[in-house]
Formats: C-alpha cells, sequence, structure tokens
C-alpha cells in the first residue's frame, strides 16, 4: 500500500508532460464513517476501476484506504477515459450485481457517457446506498494549504487558498468577485487573519447600506459643524487605520464618494467633511461584489485601483466535488453533527444552489433541527425549489441529459408527506405506472428518494436483488421473457428487476 508521500509522487510522475490533461477524480462526498469524507482518488488511468477493495482514497499527509464498506460489490463500476466528438469524457459502467447503484440521484444503468463539460460539473455516483462519490476533474494536485473558514479539497478550492496565502502578507488592494453567498467576507478575514496586520481591527462596511447623504461621513469622518447638527466623528478610515477596511457591495457605493475612494487608493490621503487639513491611512483596502462593475455604473478608474489583485470565487455548482465537506464543516458551525437521511445528501449533492454556501448554510441548520426533532428532511421541504431564473443552472439533478427521465404526462401532482401515503396507494402507483419508481413517485407527489423508502418499508413489494434466482427465472418463463409483465408478477420495481436479470445473464 502506498503511503500519501508515495502517492503524490505517482501522481507528479503521472501529470508530467500532459499540458492541459486534466486528472480524473473522485471524492467522497459521503460515507458512514464521518472521517472518510472529503478523502480523494486522484489518477490518470486509462480504465478507473471502483469496488470495495480498490482504489485507495486518500487524504493529504495520510494513508490511502479502499471504501471498504459491506454494501459495496466486489465487482466493480468502471470507469473509462475516451475521446469524442467534443472532446474528452468518461464513460461509466455498471456491474451486474446485487448493488444498487444510482447516478445524480436515479438508478444507473450503463453504459453512461459524459462528455469533459458533464465531468466538469461533477456527477455523482450513489453505491450500496451507503457511499456517496463525486466524479470530477482535477487541474491540480490534492495539497495541504488551510486558510480560516475556506473549506474545500477540490481544485477550485486548493488554487482559491493559495491566491489568498500569496496575497495575503502583501498591502495590495485585493476585490473579491463572485455570487451571492459563496464566501466573500469569509475570503475577506481570511486575508487580513494571514497578513501583518492580523493583530490589528478589521473594520467591515456593507456599501449598500450606507445613505447617499451621509456616505463621506461616514467613510471619511466629519469635523464639527460640517452639517446642521454634526457633532465631530471619525470615520471608518481612521477605524481602520493600520489594520484592514473591507468595503462589501462595493457596486453599491453611491457615485459622490467614488472619487473620494479613487483619491485614497492613490495615495492613502483624505479629508473629512468640513475639515481644512487631509489625513492620511494605512489602512489596507478589501473590497467585494457580486456584480459586474466592467457595466456597471461605476467609476473605472476606482475599479482598475480596486483590482490591485482580483480573486474570483467560484459557485458551489462549480465546486460539488466540496458538498460533503462543506455539510461537515457547516453542521459541527452550528454545533452538532446529526445522522443525515443518504437521499438528502444525495438530493443536496445534485442540486445548484443559487445561493451557495450561505443558503446551503440555512438549509443544513433546518435539517438538523428536524433530524433532532425525529424528522426525516427532504430538500423540498428545506429549500424552495422554484424555477430557475434565465441563465441559471438551478437543477436538482446535473446532466439530466445523460440520463433523460420520463415525461409527466400532466400536470405535477402537489407534494404530499409520506406519512399520509398507505400501502394500497403505493401498490396502485407501481402498477399503474408500469412498476416504474420514478413515474409512480410523480403520481403520488412525492420525491424518488421518498417513494425508495416506501418501497423499502412495504409489505407486498419488494426488490429484485432479495428475490431468489429460481423465482425470478420461472417468472421470466412465464412471461416469455418480458420483463415489464414479470416485474408486476414479482410485485418488484422494473429497474431493480433489469439490473438482477442483467446480472444473472452474466454470471452464467
Amino acid at each position: 500500500m502506498l503511503d500519501s508521500t508515495e502517492y503524490t509522487q505517482t501522481l507528479q510522475l503521472s501529470a508530467q508532460g500532459m499540458p492541459g490533461r486534466p486528472l480524473l477524480a473522485l471524492t467522497i462526498l459521503w460515507h458512514p464513517d464521518p472521517a472518510r469524507i472529503g478523502e480523494q482518488f486522484v489518477g490518470d488511468p486509462g480504465t478507473l476501476e471502483v469496488n470495495r477493495y480498490a482504489p485507495l482514497f486518500y487524504r493529504p499527509g495520510q494513508a490511502g484506504l479502499p471504501l471498504g464498506h459491506g454494501t459495496i460489490s466486489r465487482d466493480p463500476v468502471r470507469i473509462a477515459r475516451g475521446g469524442d466528438g467534443d472532446g474528452e469524457g468518461v464513460v461509466v459502467h455498471f456491474p451486474a450485481t446485487r448493488m444498487p447503484v444510482e447516478l445524480n440521484g436515479r438508478a444507473a444503468t450503463g453504459p453512461v457517457r459524459f462528455d469533459a463539460a458533464d465531468v466538469a460539473r461533477g456527477q455523482v455516483l450513489t453505491l450500496g446506498r451507503a457511499v456517496v462519490l463525486c466524479l470530477h476533474w482535477m487541474d491540480c494536485l490534492p495539497k495541504h494549504n488551510p486558510v480560516p473558514g475556506l473549506v474545500g479539497v477540490g481544485a477550485a478550492a486548493i488554487a482559491l487558498r493559495d491566491q489568498i496565502r500569496m496575497v495575503a502578507p502583501t498591502d495590495i488592494p485585493v476585490l473579491l468577485l463572485g455570487e451571492t453567498g459563496t464566501g466573500k467576507e469569509i475570503a475577506a478575514r481570511a486575508i487580513h487573519a494571514l497578513g501583518q496586520r492580523a493583530q490589528a481591527r478589521l473594520v467591515a462596511v456593507n456599501m449598500a447600506a450606507l445613505n447617499e447623504s451621509l456616505a463621506a461621513a461616514e467613510l471619511f469622518g466629519a469635523a464639527r459643524g460640517a452639517y446642521t447638527g454634526a457633532q465631530e466623528r471619525r470615520g471608518l478610515f481612521a477605524e481602520a487605520d493600520g489594520g484592514t477596511l473591507f468595503l462589501d457591495e462595493i457596486g453599491n457605493a453611491p457615485a459622490s464618494v467614488q472619487p473620494m475612494l479613487l483619491r485614497v487608493l492613490e495615495g492613502g490621503d483624505y479629508r473629512p467633511l468640513g475639515a481644512t487639513q487631509d489625513r492620511k491611512t494605512t489602512a489596507r483596502l478589501i473590497a467585494a461584489t457580486d456584480q459586474d462593475l466592467d457595466t456597471a455604473a461605476f467609476n473605472q478608474a476606482l475599479l482598475r485601483r480596486l483590482e490591485g489583485f482580483a480573486l474570483q470565487l467560484p459557485p458551489l455548482r462549480a465546486r460539488r466535488e466540496d458538498i460533503g465537506v462543506l455539510i461537515v464543516h457547516l453542521l459541527q458551525a452550528h454545533g452538532a453533527l446529526p445522522v443525515l437521511p443518504l437521499e438528502l445528501v444525495v438530493e443536496i449533492a445534485c442540486y445548484d444552489w443559487p445561493g451557495n454556501i450561505r443558503q446551503l448554510s440555512h438549509t443544513l441548520r433546518r435539517a438538523a433541527l428536524l433530524v433532532q426533532h425525529g424528522g426525516t428532511p427532504q430538500l423540498e421541504q428545506l429549500v424552495r425549489l422554484t424555477p430557475a431564473p434565465a441563465g441559471s443552472a438551478a437543477r436538482l439533478v446535473p446532466a439530466a441529459e445523460a440520463m433523460p427521465a420520463r415525461a409527466p404526462a400532466g400536470p405535477e401532482t402537489p407534494r404530499r408527506k409520506p406519512s399520509d401515503i398507505s400501502d394500497a396507494e403505493v401498490l396502485r402507483a407501481m402498477a399503474g405506472n408500469e412498476w416504474n419508481i420514478q413515474a409512480a413517485a410523480r403520481d403520488l407527489g412525492i420525491s424518488r428518494p421518498t417513494m425508495y423508502k416506501l418501497l423499502d418499508a412495504h409489505r407486498e413489494i419488494r426488490w429484485a436483488e432479495r428475490i431468489p434466482a429460481e423465482e425470478i427465472e420461472r417468472a421470466l418463463a412465464a412471461c416469455a421473457g418480458d420483463v415489464g409483465r414479470c416485474a408486476e408478477l414479482l410485485r418488484t420495481p422494473t429497474e431493480s428487476l433489469r439490473r438482477e436479470v442483467r446480472r444473472l445473464r452474466e454470471s452464467v
């Protein structure tokens, strides 16, 4: 077994001479042993075989371990790199075993091809209803480069932390760019904490909250009598002198103060309202925005000064491989690490999170509360799953084109509570939808993960993996090999039966 140092050296050798070719990666998003979450396999195999015993998953500085869980088959899932017309992608082949396999929350049958862009978005693979993996690219090697508050094991998180560690010891102004909820203020505080001013104050101000008429006084201070009723006051630049001033929502800075901010950035000089002399500040400036300041009505000379060092914070949908370690980190920050249902973890991993980490944090807080009170949270209870705005990638199942869903026959049924659904209704829904789980769930007004739970608990419905092979063979013979009719006869989901029949045929 390779230790972590030998593994890294092997990776470095495999990555040499391949400019622009990303490494294939599997990251553990969820595991019955929470300590395994975030471990990775990263390499450049022609074909990667994933089973209970291989490959080894590593964390920087630690020895590798296989997935190891007893529900994972010895027969591997095969992931093969291969070119196609649009660039390099991968093909995933699923084993003919009793092990349930899901891809992006759906029962998997293969092979399934993903192009390079699909892999870049991250594909969620669930094995044995116990372990959740993310298939993605890595364009850098795993490394331990901690930065306060910024969690993640993927290439985007590693690169962001590298840049923060590089710019933090300097006095260069930093402009943080990113969607709402991506952690811009956390990044600003990390830059301050890792810099030479860590012992001084960090003063934060939301520029969108500044009153237009009093913005200059808030920032630069005012002399007594500078305006009606004005008392002498220190501004935020004076408060942050020797430390760091964080200007959040800089795109909403009142137009009247933008030239004043430019002057401060150019030489450190400013004049309080009503004062007769300039003052000087040594405050370091960090600004943040979720706007495109190049096209906004924003002082472009000020923008050029602010972006002394621009840092782009990636949206959560672009770093799906970090979902597992973020769940653990955020739940621990809320003071608890409850046992979340696997189905919820898969839904969380597949969702595109328009509100990014902030939205994920609030959702997990609600989920933890429900679990603590004996509930079984589902994503639709925790997040308003409204249609995504134009241009947004938000959806429950990424890369859905790789595994097309059956179109609904009519208007969608309102969501129902699982406790309101009887065994008879479940049986009728399955029988009325050719024993197709997704269609039956839609008719009942519940999610697919909830449908799985109802099927597991049903006294008359069985999974094909639990039906004796001889009984399946007799039923197939009676139905002339028609799997659909056989599923009805055996009262088992069609997807489950197809997997089992394929396994039986391949094992002969």
